[in-house]
């Protein structure tokens, strides 16, 4: 069994993003278990907060990425790249530095978003490959997911009912599912 873990970039309770991934666990291939992560509760990065302590909304998020065979970002675009709340989650999971090699490095990674605009999510995915990059993950660049016209693509309570868009998301997942079952040792 492939386990992901999906985390969307935004805290709006109406999140087109959160549709996304709601849809993404909805439509995960046979043998793969797409669970949603959560930036909800994570406080904006403080050192002295830090040595303080990691706190357990961050805990409770390292602990299910470092569980997982791969990782999901589900990201909006805020002023063409990414949303801080979404930034800052991922500062926090690479504290301390020692935990990096343990969350991230050599984790695959799939980009994918939704946007009202026209352009879907492109330069938000594009900002995120040096972050990516960074902390040693490997990124799929089988298919690419940016989704525009979200207002049209899912319905008042933000799920996804675009049955193009679905199609396309159920096409990314098998392509994303592959490359992390082919990436993780046996």
């Amino acid at each position: 069994m492939t386990r992901i873990v999906g985390i969307a970039g935004s805290l709006r309770k109406g999140s087109f993003n959160a549709g996304l991934l709601r849809a993404a666990a909805e439509l995960a291939p046979p043998g793969v278990t797409l669970e949603i992560g959560t930036i909800r509760g994570i406080p904006l990065y403080d050192a002295d907060v830090e040595a303080a302590g990691i706190p357990d909304a961050v805990r409770v998020l390292k602990d299910q990425v470092a569980a997982s065979d791969g990782l999901l970002l589900v990201t909006p675009e805020y002023n063409s790249s990414i949303p801080g709340v979404f930034k800052n989650a991922i500062d926090w999971l690479s504290r301390p530095p020692d935990d990096v090699p343990r969350l991230f490095r050599n984790r695959p990674v799939g980009i994918i978003g939704t946007s009202p605009g026209r352009f879907g999510t492109v330069l938000s995915q594009t900002a995120w490959l040096p972050v990516v990059r960074t902390l040693g993950m490997q990124p799929w660049y089988g298919m690419p997911l940016y989704l525009s016209d979200a207002r049209s693509a899912f319905d008042d309570s933000a799920n996804l009912v675009d049955t193009e868009a679905r199609g396309r998301l159920t096409k990314y997942l098998d392509g994303f599912s592959k490359f992390v079952a082919a990436s993780t040792p046996m």
